[in-house]
């Protein structure tokens, strides 16, 4: 569940509260298991919060305008990417935010805090990730 507040310093914060319903992360991953979405999604990812329109999206990847526009919607539906009108174009950018949250599901509850642990960078303003160590299957050893 999300809650979103305004401030002065940061136009819009997002607060998650701790955890992630798993039909949104089994929504994301189902529009992500598509070649031509997570093709677009990867390229969405690389222009940032800017985002780009999708004629860019369709003649950089060589996707037919109207197939790309399914494969948005599905995306778009599925919390992955947020669009917004720009003059006569519509701009397309990945919702890092939600895409954030998916990771930190996966990794959570998957593995006990010495394998892996989340924590928020006040000063950059993101939240960091740590992997030390990879979980090794249990009754197997990690080889060094």
């Amino acid at each position: 569940m999300y809650f979103t507040r305004r401030s002065l310093d940061n136009p819009l914060l997002v607060y998650y509260s701790g955890y992630m319903e798993i039909n949104e992360a089994v929504t994301a991953f189902d529009a992500l298991s598509q070649e031509t979405r997570l093709r677009v999604f990867r390229l969405l990812v690389e222009y940032g919060q800017e985002g780009t329109p999708a004629g860019t999206l369709s003649e950089t990847l060589g996707i037919p305008h109207n197939t790309l526009s399914f494969h948005l919607a599905q995306m778009s539906h599925a919390g992955l990417v947020k669009s917004r009108r720009e003059s006569r174009s519509i701009i397309y950018t990945a919702n890092f935010e939600f895409f954030t949250d998916l990771i930190r599901y996966m990794v959570k509850d998957c593995c006990r805090m010495e394998f892996a642990s989340i924590r928020e960078d006040k000063k950059r303003g993101c939240s960091i990730i740590e992997m030390p160590s990879c979980c090794p299957p249990k009754g197997k050893e990690k080889t060094s």
